[in-house]
């Protein structure tokens, strides 16, 4: 019974150990990822080194294939971007990026400027800001009316 945990179905029906390397359209297809996307991650992550055999042929280690499941999630359900990911990468290892998912908020939620800074802005901050939004709008106005 155990063997048969142990072991996965790929994208095309076949039934491989966990341990197994995965062929780049056998990973593709588990993410749910085109195989160029894939290609690509390679070049902007280091640390995804799938094994080239002959002809270029990567086959994809199960760490390979966690790492890529990771950094997936944080690109398209966190809403990271590359160089976030690479920066989490940097600091913290490939150990730290499954800590992360799930406790960041989506992309399309607005920061509170108290959860950025911990605090309100200063009356004198305020100010300040108000004043050169007013400069920008009047230069705004300014090149609007110069184009017409």
């Amino acid at each position: 019974m155990a063997e048969a945990s142990a072991r996965t179905t790929t994208h095309r029906g076949i039934t491989k150990s966990a341990a197994a390397f995965r062929t780049i359209s056998e990973v593709a297809g588990e993410l749910d990822v085109p195989q160029h996307v894939l290609r690509f991650w390679e070049s902007k992550f280091s640390q995804i080194k799938p094994l080239k055999r002959g002809g270029g042929r990567r086959y994809y280690r199960p760490e390979d294939i966690d790492l890529l499941r990771s950094i997936r999630e944080l690109l398209y359900t966190e809403g990271y971007t590359i160089r976030g990911v690479q920066k989490l990468l940097r600091e913290g290892g490939i150990k730290s990026l499954g800590g992360l998912l799930g406790q960041v908020k989506p992309a399309g939620r607005k920061a509170n400027p108290k959860e950025l800074y911990g605090t309100e802005l200063s009356a004198q901050q305020r100010q300040a800001l108000i004043s050169t939004l007013d400069e920008l709008e009047a230069a705004k106005k300014m090149l609007s009316e110069g184009s017409q």
